[in-house]
């Protein structure tokens, strides 16, 4: 099937959504039981953890983990954010830079000023857009970011967005003295769904999607950590409790091409990979061997795949051994421990 289907259903209980694109699946979110990224606590300081430069604090959900806790006193209170999923056996990340993301902005309180996705080019259109932010904003402290899907949106769409971040970011705000509590959640999948998946696309919403539409066939396929990348070649994608082990291999294609063709291939491949299994962390590829000189090449196509992923990924680079590594923020939670 050609074009771009979002499709909103459930599995196994659990609220998910699937973007397809051309038949293929592009990207997955399913709900968890952790708190989801983006939920904001009033917290209270509880503890330093010596030797990490940060410090637990105490939220109805359990035990967070702030760095950079500078200035902080125990019992204080404080407002954070979820920044992404812990590790097995670790606290939930948090920070104190709240942000209130929407689909075409995101109020930065503390950070002031009116911002352009710089992947917005045109001048007018840049000016138009900082004007409709102006004539919104009330509160000079909160600073405002107006995202690249703005470009093929109404004026009136983009306004009345920025106003409803504006008032949820002051009542937040407002809010900051007392116990521990949870004030606001964050994004489900289908909200986080209409957030970010932007480009237009068929909106499915019947129940049995799925697997009318062939998501569970592509999920099935994610259970196996082999991914055929065509002419022969795989690569092996497996989590372990230290990192994300990528393994590039050939198979039979024995061309003289045939390395650098197989670790272009899973460049290329990875950051969606990464995305549809929930997978961060620290990554170690583990390519097929291929002369240095043909190194540029592929790292020019890693860069570029990562590029186009929304997903903050540091390349971190070459290892003496000659694998490359990646660092990738835990924005997801892994897939193999929510299907059953």
């Amino acid at each position: 099937m050609k074009g771009r289907q979002i499709i909103l259903d459930h599995l196994d209980g659990r609220e998910a959504a699937a973007l397809m694109v051309n038949g293929k699946l592009h990207d997955f979110l399913i709900d968890g039981d952790a708190p989801r990224p983006g939920t904001i606590y009033r917290a209270v300081a509880d503890r330093p953890v010596k030797g990490q430069g940060g410090m637990f604090l105490k939220t109805p959900d359990g035990n967070v983990f702030l760095r950079q806790v500078k200035g902080l006193s125990q019992g204080q209170s404080l407002l954070v954010q979820v920044t992404g999923y812990a590790e097995d056996g670790k606290a939930i990340p948090v920070t104190q830079k709240l942000l209130f993301k929407s689909r075409y902005a995101i109020v930065t309180p503390g950070a002031p000023g009116v911002n352009v996705s710089r992947s917005i080019r045109d001048d007018d259109l840049r000016d138009t857009l900082k004007g409709i932010a102006h004539s919104v904003l009330e509160d000079d402290a909160q600073g405002l970011i107006l995202r690249s899907s703005c470009t093929e949106e109404e004026s009136d769409a983009i306004a009345e967005d920025i106003a409803e971040m504006q008032v949820m970011a002051r009542d937040v705000l407002a809010d900051a003295e007392g116990p521990a509590e949870k004030l606001t959640d964050g994004d489900g999948p289908h909200v986080t769904a209409w957030r970010e998946w932007t480009e237009p696309a068929d909106v499915v919403t019947e129940k049995g999607s799925f697997d009318a539409l062939g998501v569970l066939d592509a999920l099935e396929d994610l259970q196996s950590p082999r991914v055929p990348l065509g002419n022969g070649a795989f690569m092996f994608v497996e989590p372990t409790r230290a990192l994300v082990a990528v393994d590039v291999n050939t198979g039979s294609d024995t061309s003289p091409a045939a390395t650098l063709r197989a670790n272009i291939a899973a460049a290329k491949d990875l950051p969606r990979q990464l995305r549809l299994r929930g997978l961060g962390g620290q990554i170690t590829l583990d390519l097929a061997p291929m002369p240095k000189k043909d190194r540029r090449a592929f790292e020019t196509s890693l860069r570029a795949a990562f590029k186009a992923d929304q997903i903050e990924t540091i390349l971190a680079g070459w290892t003496p051994l000659g694998h490359f590594e990646l660092q990738r923020k835990r924005e997801r939670l892994p897939l193999a421990g929510l299907l059953s």
